[in-house]
This record gives C-alpha cells, structure tokens and sequence, in this order.
C-alpha cells in the first residue's frame, strides 16, 4: 500500500518547515540520523505513516522520499545569491541552469552558486557558459557552506585568484 499524496505532501510541508529551523544542511549524518529517529517514533509522523508502510520501512521512507530532494531544492533556490550580490529579485532571467546553478540575467551578466567544496565546477560553468560571441558575461560566483577549509584566507584567495584569471568578476562567500 502507497502513501496517499495528500498525506506525503503534509508529511512533506512539515518536514521541510523543521529542516529550516534546524538549519539541515548545516548538520552533520549523525544529527539527521538522530532526527530522522525522533521523527520516525512520533505519533504526528511516524505513526501517520504506519498506517501505509512497517515501522521498519518509515525512517527510510523520511529520508529517501520526504527528505531526498529537500537540500538540493535549497540549493536551487536563488533567492541567497542574489541577495548577496545585491540583484533585484525580479530582475529577469534569460536562461536557467542546473549543476552547478546558475542565471543569465536579462542585463548579459551570468550568476552560479553552490556549495563552496564545488569551487571548480562553479568556476569552470561560468567560464564554458560564457565563453562564445553571443554569451552573457561571467559576473559572479557564490559559494554557499563557506565553511572548514573554505573559511580560510589561503584557500579563498586561491579560488578567488582562478576566478580573477577566467574573467569573473565577483566571488562572495556565505
């Protein structure tokens, strides 16, 4: 038996609402182990569930169906990177791109984001992007989870020098 769609996508809403609060792409596997263990064991969640699935199958079902695409659509969200290079949220876009993210904006300029450990593919998408006669130009680089080895001043002026040596004009961490 399924679980009927407008229960998945309560279960979902819910779901989503708590992962921003607890900020989750921030935490490590052993907290999300430790959530999707609360989560599983709550009458509101797991035991919705219950009534469709084993309780063997609900913490799986959590983190494969109603928690699998929850990061990557946080990601493709650009409401951060254009906050951080100060775009209007209603600037017009030309062209959307996935992996990494990215927009040619209606004035020629081409924005990618992503997580910061994915430097080079961000790096590199901007440039093969942009690179032809008719493209826009390479504007920016946001780099999202700016943390670990990315906080450090070595390692950002390295990949703000390789972006400096494509053309991109503007590299911000968050």
């Amino acid at each position: 038996m399924s679980v009927p769609r407008d229960v998945r996508e309560q279960l979902r809403h819910e779901l989503w609402k708590r992962a921003d609060a607890l900020e989750w792409a921030h935490l490590s596997s052993a907290a999300k182990a430790k959530y999707y263990r609360l989560w599983s064991e709550e009458d509101a969640i797991g035991g919705q569930l219950a009534h469709y699935m084993d309780w063997g199958s609900v913490r799986l079902y959590l983190k494969d169906t109603l928690l699998d695409d929850y990061t990557g659509k946080q990601q493709s969200d650009d409401a951060t990177a254009r906050r951080v290079l100060g775009i209007a949220p209603d600037m017009a876009v030309q062209r959307r791109y996935t992996k990494p993210h990215g927009q040619w904006l209606a004035d020629g300029r081409l924005i990618c984001w992503g997580r910061a450990s994915d430097w080079k593919l961000i790096l590199m998408a901007l440039f093969e992007r942009t690179h032809g006669s008719a493209a826009p130009r390479p504007y920016a680089a946001v780099f999202q989870r700016a943390l670990g080895r990315y906080s450090e001043t070595s390692v950002r002026c390295m990949v703000e020098a390789a972006a400096s040596k494509l053309g991109i004009e503007v590299v911000k961490w968050v």
